[in-house]
């Protein structure tokens, strides 16, 4: 009875071991959260505004938006232009 009493307590101890393991990875405190990116679905830092790898916006609120088209611009320049010569043409 005592070799059955002592193969228990062996296992006893192994469920304690078992027990401190499991602790040990549950404990994730330290780390910051990640989220997947969702164009190239790696795990980057929840807080992050673009994914390091792929180097895409996670949200529309942070994308800087899209530039300008040219000729918007030449047009406001062509415009500018003739307002500056219509002054001048007027003295």
């Amino acid at each position: 009875m005592t070799a059955r009493r002592d193969r228990d307590d062996e296992e006893d101890d192994d469920d304690d071991d078992w027990e401190d393991v499991e602790a040990d990875l549950g404990d994730d405190s330290d780390e910051e959260p990640t989220v997947p990116c969702p164009s190239c679905h790696r795990d980057i830092l929840e807080d992050s505004p673009r994914c390091p790898y792929c180097e895409r916006y996670l949200s529309a609120e942070d994308h800087a938006g899209p530039r300008k088209p040219a000729w918007v611009i030449a047009t406001a320049l062509v415009c500018l232009a003739v307002a500056v010569w219509w002054v001048f043409a007027a003295f």
